[in-house]
Order: structure tokens, then sequence, then C-alpha cells
């Protein structure tokens, strides 16, 4: 996978929060944010696919059990067109004005269900991807790893890709290990088994890091 440095921008805080089902993104999404704005900080907590109007129709169309079976191809290109309207209409704004930004999933969920999970050549599908979000990058993403067999267990109603085979959510936990392993700097791999508490407290304490030797 390309590590090419892409974009990070000088205004505001973009950090993504990225793992397979039930790895506790959410729940890790909203605490983080619950602090950020705790102490001060003017926060946007948004999601991929689904943060804007757009997106909420193309998530239905791609999570919606009744959707059937999709190319794989025709599946990456409609959450590229998500990212793409996301990153335009929500995050790069957000970000302009000195926001922190949280995102519940970003590209690499992409490059992880799509790459890895549905076997498209990442080398292919990632450009397409970086290209509808102008190539820009969270300076941070935490990686909540979780075993499939724990994490898909955490639910009961199952979406398209949630009710996908456990070997497709091996692939799927095996890509996001290879991306964070590929760019150790901007990743924070965290048991997301693990306590709930323990995982927000140590997500804050790297974040605060961020916050600190950020630009004002």
């Amino acid at each position: 996978m390309s590590r090419h440095p892409g974009w990070f921008t000088d205004r505001g805080l973009f950090l993504a929060l990225e793992g397979g089902e039930g790895a506790g993104k959410s729940t890790q999404a909203c605490r983080l944010t619950d602090w950020l704005r705790g102490a001060g900080h003017d926060v946007l907590l948004t999601r991929e696919p689904g943060g804007t109007s757009v997106g909420g129709s193309l998530r239905g169309i791609v999570l919606d059990p009744a959707t059937g079976d999709l190319s794989p191809r025709t599946e990456a290109l409609i959450y590229a067109a998500d990212k793409a309207e996301h990153v335009d209409a929500v995050v790069v704004p957000s970000l302009a004005t000195g926001a922190v930004v949280v995102t519940d999933r970003y590209v690499d969920s992409t490059l992880a269900y799509q790459g890895a999970g549905r076997s498209l050549h990442v080398a292919e599908l990632e450009p397409v991807a970086r290209w509808a979000t102008r190539d820009l990058r969270p300076h941070l993403t935490v990686l909540l790893d979780v075993d499939p067999r724990t994490g898909t267990g955490r639910f009961e109603g199952r979406d398209r890709l949630e009710a996908e085979p456990l070997e497709f959510h091996d692939r799927v936990r095996q890509g996001f290990l290879d991306l964070a392993a590929a760019d150790p700097e901007h990743y924070l791999v965290l048991d997301g088994s693990g306590d709930v508490d323990d995982l927000a407290a140590r997500i804050r304490e790297r974040v605060d890091i961020l916050l600190r030797t950020r630009p004002a």
C-alpha cells in the first residue's frame, strides 16, 4: 500500500477512528468528542458513510441488506462518492475554521473493506479514494483492533457488510493492521476488546499531545 505523505492541513485537527465491526469506534468517537468539547475545543463529530445528506442516501444503498449483491467496483465507487462529498462539504470547511474534526471511518475503511475484504487491488483502489478526498490525511488514526469473532458478536441486526462471512472480516482486520504498520507515526493501535474507560483514556492521552504540539 502506498504511503505518499499526502496533505495534512495546518488548520484544525483531523482525527479518524477505524476498525472492524463491533470494535467500539462509535463509542470512542463520542467519548473523545465529549472530552474535547469539555476542554473548550470546537469539535465536529461526523461519520462515513453518511456524514452529509447525499452521504445518507449513499449509506442506505451500500448498507441496506435489501440492496443485495453489488459489484465490488460499484461498491467502492459509491463509497468514494460519499467521501468526496463529505470532505468537500463538511471536513475541509470545518478544519478551515480551526475546529477538531472527529470522523467515524475514513479512507482506511475503503482500503480495508473494499480492498482487502473484496480483494480489489489496493494499488488501483487507493488512488481513487485519495483523489476523492483530495489526498487529505488525518493527523491521527485510532485503530481499534478486535478479533471478528468477538466484534461481530456484539450486535444483533446486521447490514450488508456486517453479514459477510468471518473470512471476509479476517481480511478486513489484516488490511487495517497493514495500513497502521506502514505508517506508525500517524496511528494509535489499541486492543478494541479492552476496557472502554481505559481505551478512552489512552486515546485522550495521544490526542492531548497533538493538541499541545500543533501550530497555533
